[in-house]
């Protein structure tokens, strides 16, 4: 069964520009497109590139067929003749970009779409829905992970967001650092793990909570999880360790000060001979709640609400800015918009991260300039790390950032990227960038 086409993932207006510049010539055009936040949301250091596997796998999907074009024609969306060329549309240009799981900066060149005209343009609504709301949760996923320090972080909110948003908000969760997801659905299409037991409603389905806890362990075995927090919170652990005896896995806590119930829980399981049992906390955490918690005897943290809204900034605020064009002679000239607060710098962009000699990140470097010399620039001094890479080439995605193993190659680029940025960088409080971004100009 074929999969179902993303090209109507889009906004008229791109359809409208396509037909107007195929009519006056203009779509042929050899352009270049850059994605870019003009600055970070209040309070973050960094942000985190994330869904850039996602946009390569619906680029594949991105054709007009018979059903698609049928919308367009009885709306009106666009002309005959525009209708026939999105009949044989195939992204057949270019892109580089941040790989997924790199850290970035305000203004730093995250994507380069690069082709015509008409192939480039209609790009844009897809890969700005993609990278903005991935990167939004990755970036807020990073900061709790962060703050969890060497404390795993599940992802649990599914049922806070759109269902298929769900399965986005898990992927890029993971990429930032988080260990597991309860979405089934993302667990299946990335191979991420998946993780979850029963709700209060198991328990207030029994007749007591001993019944509950009796047949939740003789489903799923001794290393469950048990909810102890339905009724009364030191109850339901002597119910729980006398159900499942010391052995028992974890207990969860989903309610109340979460600090001092955890140590109470602690020193009570201590008591009961259950050492080993882990303390998993839930009930709306956020990276605040979840750095609060580090004295806590807390052995890792479930998380809802915050991560698959972005903690409070649900988008990145990427744009998507044309940046150069060709001109009469062939050659690319680079176009820049002008308006207040919304402005662009022309030209093609690449990009590279400063190190000290710790390997430390001190300076983003955008490299911009004559086209040629940018497009074929590679830093020849060594503590300059090089920060885009190809996505496609010539129409062709390249397989490496895509599928179950393109996750795991950004789990660990992030992991490395993170760590590669200053100390201050982690702080939750409210502060400039975590480093500088300049311009380095070729002639």
């Amino acid at each position: 069964m074929p999969r179902p086409s993303t090209a109507l993932l889009t906004d008229r207006y791109e359809l409208t520009m396509l037909q107007a510049a195929l009519a006056d010539g203009t779509a042929r055009r050899r352009c270049v497109f850059e994605v870019f936040s003009r600055r970070l949301p209040p309070g973050r250091r960094y942000g985190v590139v994330a869904g850039t596997g996602r946009v390569l796998e619906a680029l594949a999907d991105f054709r007009f067929g018979e059903e698609e074009l049928s919308f367009l024609s009885r709306h009106g969306v666009v002309d005959t003749d525009t209708l026939r060329w999105l009949e044989g549309y195939r992204f057949g240009g270019s892109i580089t970009g941040y790989p997924e799981g790199e850290t970035f900066l305000p203004g730093s060149p995250v994507m380069v779409v690069e082709g015509t005209f008409a192939e480039a343009l209609l790009l844009e609504t897809l890969v700005l829905s993609v990278l903005n709301y991935d990167s939004a949760v990755a970036s807020a996923a990073s900061r709790m992970t962060s703050a969890a320090v060497d404390r795993p972080c599940l992802e649990m909110g599914s049922r806070r967001a759109h269902e298929l948003a769900a399965v986005a908000a898990a992927r890029a969760a993971v990429v930032a650092g988080f260990a597991g997801t309860s979405n089934l659905e993302a667990g299946r299409r990335y191979g991420l793990r998946t993780i979850g037991t029963a709700a209060h409603s198991y328990t207030l389905l029994h007749d007591d909570e001993r019944a509950a806890f009796r047949a939740q362990v003789a489903a799923q075995g001794v290393g469950t999880t048990l909810l102890v927090d339905t009724y009364d919170v030191p109850q339901g652990v002597r119910n729980a360790v006398e159900v499942a005896g010391p052995g028992l896995g974890a207990v969860r806590l989903d309610s109340g000060d979460l600090t001092q119930l955890a140590q109470e829980v602690r020193e009570q399981l201590d008591a009961l001979g259950a050492t080993g049992t882990r303390i998993v906390v839930s009930s709306d955490l956020d990276e605040f709640a979840i750095a609060a918690l580090a004295v806590a005897p807390v052995d890792s943290y479930g998380v809802g609400t915050s991560v698959v809204t972005g903690s409070g900034a649900p988008t990145c605020g990427m744009v998507y800015k044309l940046v150069a064009r060709e001109g009469a002679d062939g050659s690319l000239l680079p176009v820049a918009k002008a308006s207040a607060k919304k402005g662009s710098v022309g030209g093609r962009k690449t990009a590279a991260r400063r190190l000290d000699g710790e390997g430390r990140a001190v300076e983003e470097v955008v490299v911009t300039g004559r086209d040629e010399a940018v497009a074929t620039w590679s830093p020849h001094d060594p503590a300059l790390r090089p920060l885009l890479v190809p996505l496609v080439t010539d129409g062709a995605v390249d397989p490496r950032w895509t599928g179950e193993s393109g996750v795991q190659t950004a789990v660990e680029r992030h992991r490395r990227s993170r760590a590669e940025l200053p100390r201050g960088a982690r702080r939750l409080s409210h502060g400039d960038p975590a480093i500088p971004t300049v311009t380095l100009r070729l002639e």
